[in-house]
């Protein structure tokens, strides 16, 4: 892939996907979140802003000691109905394995999201851009979520990345939560701000995001906290 810096923006090429749909490019700047949000979020700033290009739109809860408020957690405090599917501890893909690998690497060794990596490696500098936020958190659906679309839709927003662009920043905070600042924030808002607030509603294993439930949560990577769902979120803008 090529990758540019031009004043402090990433340049890079269009790909294409493996269908071999060609994907336009369209910017996606992670933005600070509102100081207004409340929650475990991550030390005393949001993530700052960076921009770079996308094509493609990327379950009782506890916190450890170790998290001391900022949204960060450990294998210990994973939850929901599919953790028990990721590999065991140290192997690729477990949840130990992945604590100290940035977000889209340690996603990129999940099982559980084999289509979402796909379509964000076929973004040039996407990865990167996740890789190197300071303290984001990720609402990443999993493989079934994603073929609730069905592969025509999939095709359609794939060839309208200004519609698809919005839906993939309605999925990252620019700010890192576990589940328990989540459920006391109650809304958050992501880096689609015209999307509208996410709802957080109810606990432990009935805890869902906009709807959404979480399939394993409070997975822990070096730079956030991931919350695997079985929906697609969709943006209101």
């Amino acid at each position: 892939m090529t990758v540019q810096v031009r004043n402090g923006v990433i340049l890079v090429s269009k790909i294409k996907l493996a269908a071999g749909a060609a994907l336009a490019v369209t910017a996606l700047t992670l933005t600070a979140c509102s100081s207004n949000d409340t929650g475990s979020a991550s030390g005393s700033s949001a993530a700052p802003a960076a921009t770079t290009t996308t094509t493609a739109s990327m379950a009782a809860p506890t916190t450890s000691a170790a998290s001391g408020g900022d949204g960060v957690t450990t294998a210990a405090d994973t939850f929901g109905p599919n953790c028990k599917d990721l590999p065991a501890a140290d192997a690729p893909g477990g949840l130990t394995a992945m604590g100290p690998q940035p977000v889209a690497t340690a996603a990129s060794t999940n099982p559980l999201l084999t289509k979402l990596v796909a379509a964000v490696g076929a973004v040039n500098g996407l990865g990167d851009t996740l890789n190197t936020a300071p303290a984001i958190t990720v609402f990443a659906p999993a493989d079934p979520a994603f073929a609730k679309l069905g592969d025509a839709k999939f095709a359609e927003l794939a060839g309208q990345p200004a519609v698809l662009g919005p839906i993939l920043q309605f999925h990252v905070l620019g700010k890192r939560y576990d589940a328990k600042g989540l459920q006391a924030a109650g809304t958050v808002q992501s880096l689609n701000a015209a999307g509208g607030d996410i709802k957080i509603e109810g606990t432990g294993d009935n805890m869902t995001i906009n709807g959404a439930k979480i399939l394993c949560g409070n997975i822990p990577t070096k730079n956030a906290t991931v919350f695997v769902i079985d929906t697609v979120l969709t943006p209101k803008a």
